[in-house]
């Protein structure tokens, strides 16, 4: 597989398991400098199994996530336009040999309908999810463009998204060009695995089947204009130890070619899909706790991106890894095209965390996989202020030109931290008002008022006057 260099990442995870704690006491005290991390000191935290270690690494990184975005937490919605696949991907529903899934692929009018319900919710950021076949003939460039257009066509009570990222199989250069220009924010796209054997075993047919075009997509976005990405891998193919370092090397050859890393990192772990025999038993089943440890590696390692969060996983563990470095979440999701006005159920589970059958079996017809946070956008608010974390919905880097070496820019040192603060409290204070139920609007008002003493005075004043203009009316107004 180009750009990954598998014997030295094995090389480097060999004697990483025999490190004391005089050395890794050494990378947490660097990484709490704001300094990435070569891949040696990243394996040598991801070997850590004693506890003492690996609580001062679950502090280290709450410590730098603190540094870099302060309070804040961004939330989105995922919405799935089309489960048309042409890849047979084996942990997937929307694999193309699944032939119990129900096929849809959305209109641009019921994709602006998808939209509309998500602002009638609250919602300001949507991820557009689509597999890799265009409905009718279209080119899926043609596909993508239309719906990006009538997700920003889509009006509740003058509230409009403010932000669609897209997370769509590869394109050509001119076509990223295109999806550029259609205004969107970031172009995800998974390796799903960095592990080439692997890669091929789950991905045996489709132009999916091919590792090096789904690394090299990534440059053609760059250098057709795009430069926020996000990346990430699908736990439970491979080693996670492996693939954490194989995608920190990754992001290594981005930024020396680039000199821009990812925007965003995921970490799914696999969930049961319908259809898909192999998603039942994923070969490496990552745990709970080494799961925590690696979101907290990837936050030292590298402090300046966004690691996002999606409900696959459960509430609890959701609001755990809030302080281990997770910054972005997404909230009351379904994963199957029209699936938010149409009221399709989501899949319940039992307290040991299977799907009960009838609910299983509903919640397979359409979706790509079975989601376990189930909580509305307004508990799940409610939950993030509990913490005394700021739910956000701001989109101000997008609309100010903040993306790419611009944001990391910003990011890097820690000054993006005073813009998400205040930008936060914002779009916090417009969701109160337009959207919360009552209890969430007291717990709201409570921590506005709270981290708002805690402001500069000039920023406070900032606050203020942004507020004022809040209360007659007007919306997204951003530092």
């Amino acid at each position: 597989m180009k750009q990954i260099n598998a014997e030295k990442i094995h090389n480097l995870l060999l004697p990483a398991a025999e490190a004391d704690r005089r050395k890794i006491d050494g990378i947490i005290n660097k990484s709490k400098s704001l300094k990435r991390l070569t891949l040696e000191e990243s394996a040598t935290l991801l070997a850590v199994q004693d506890v003492g270690s690996l609580e001062k690494i679950f502090a280290a990184a709450s410590f730098v996530k603190e540094k870099i975005y302060g309070k804040r937490v961004v939330l989105f919605a995922p919405l799935y336009i089309s489960n048309f696949c042409c890849n047979n991907c084996a942990y997937c529903s929307f694999k193309s040999d699944n032939q119990a899934l129900q096929r849809k692929a959305l209109d641009p009018g019921e994709i602006k309908q998808q939209a509309e319900w998500l602002l009638a919710r609250g919602h300001k950021r949507i991820l557009m999810v689509a597999g890799e076949s265009a409905p009718d003939e279209k080119s899926n460039i043609d596909y993508y463009t239309e719906s990006i257009a009538s997700i920003y066509a889509a009006d509740f009570k003058g509230n409009k998204i403010k932000r669609v990222n897209v997370n769509c199989a590869p394109l050509s250069e001119s076509e990223f060009k295109e999806l550029k220009n259609s205004g969107i924010g970031t172009y995800q796209l998974f390796q799903e695995t960095y592990h080439e054997e692997t890669y091929r075993q789950v991905h045996p047919s489709g132009p999916k089947s091919d590792p090096d075009n789904r690394l090299d997509a990534l440059n053609r976005a760059f250098s057709a204009g795009i430069d926020d990405i996000g990346i990430g891998v699908l736990y439970g193919l491979y080693d996670y130890k492996f693939e954490t370092l194989a995608m920190l090397s990754h992001i290594q050859y981005l930024e020396k070619r680039f000199n821009v890393g990812p925007h965003t990192i995921s970490v799914p772990r696999i969930e049961p899909a319908g259809g898909a025999e192999f998603s039942l038993h994923p070969p490496h089943q990552l745990s709970d706790n080494d799961f925590k440890k690696l979101i907290a590696v990837l936050r030292l390692s590298v402090p300046y991106t966004g690691i996002i969060l999606s409900t696959r996983e459960e509430a609890f563990l959701r609001d755990e890894l809030l302080s281990l470095g997770v910054s972005q979440i997404s909230a009351e999701s379904h994963t199957a095209p029209g699936g938010y006005a149409s009221g399709t159920p989501r899949a319940k589970r039992n307290c040991a965390g299977v799907p009960h059958p009838a609910e299983e079996s509903r919640q397979n017809s359409a979706t790509q996989f079975d989601v376990a946070d189930h909580r509305s956008l307004d508990e799940v608010v409610a939950a993030l202020i509990e913490k005394g974390f700021i739910p956000s919905f701001c989109a101000a880097c997008y609309r100010k030109q903040r993306t790419g070496e611009a944001f990391m820019n910003l990011a890097k040192p820690g000054t993006i931290k005073g813009k998400c603060s205040l930008n936060a409290l914002v779009t916090l204070q417009e969701y109160l008002l337009d959207f919360a139920s009552d209890k969430v609007k007291v717990s709201g008002e409570r921590l506005i008022n709270r981290l708002s003493r805690e402001l500069s005075a000039n920023d406070q004043e900032l606050l203020k006057n942004i507020f004022t203009h809040i209360d007659c009316g007007a919306r997204d107004e951003f530092v």
